[in-house]
């Protein structure tokens, strides 16, 4: 029988994709509190952590409120299902060896040696990302 904890992940997550009756959620408890373990399918995994993760991190804010009601530290870990099938994700589909040569940028082109300003944007935004990725991982909840 599955505990009020369980039911109230799967009864989220069974909201948010396409195939609700692949969700399941295991519970182990241990020293650092209770580890909730979700898998859903490998095509609704997206959905589960949404953009930037923000999905992910909405469901552990609500579990941290459970656990505030319950007296109880929840962990959510998301499981990728193709890695318990020990299948590899699937390639990305190489390049057409026929593709014509005028298509691909010029190799002075990609070796630029000043980085531009959308560059030096997105690696502060990957840093600051890696930065709160962090945090998160340092939170107990």
């Amino acid at each position: 029988m599955a505990t009020i904890d369980q039911q109230f992940v799967e009864y989220i997550v069974k909201t948010l994709v396409n195939n609700p009756d692949k969700v399941s959620v295991d519970r182990i408890i241990d020293e650092k509190g209770v580890l909730l373990s979700l898998t859903v399918d490998p095509e609704d995994i997206g959905r589960v952590i949404g953009k930037r993760g923000a999905t992910a991190q909405s469901l552990r804010t609500l579990l941290r409120a459970l656990g505030t009601k319950n007296d109880a530290r929840y962990n959510l870990k998301i499981v990728n299902s193709d890695e318990l099938d020990g299948a590899k994700p699937a390639a990305k589909p190489a390049a057409k060896e026929d593709a014509p040569a005028e298509a691909e940028a010029p190799a002075e082109d990609i070796l630029d040696d000043e980085p531009t300003e959308e560059a030096e944007e997105s690696s502060a935004l990957a840093e600051k990302t890696r930065a709160e990725l962090a945090d998160l991982d340092d939170l107990d909840i």
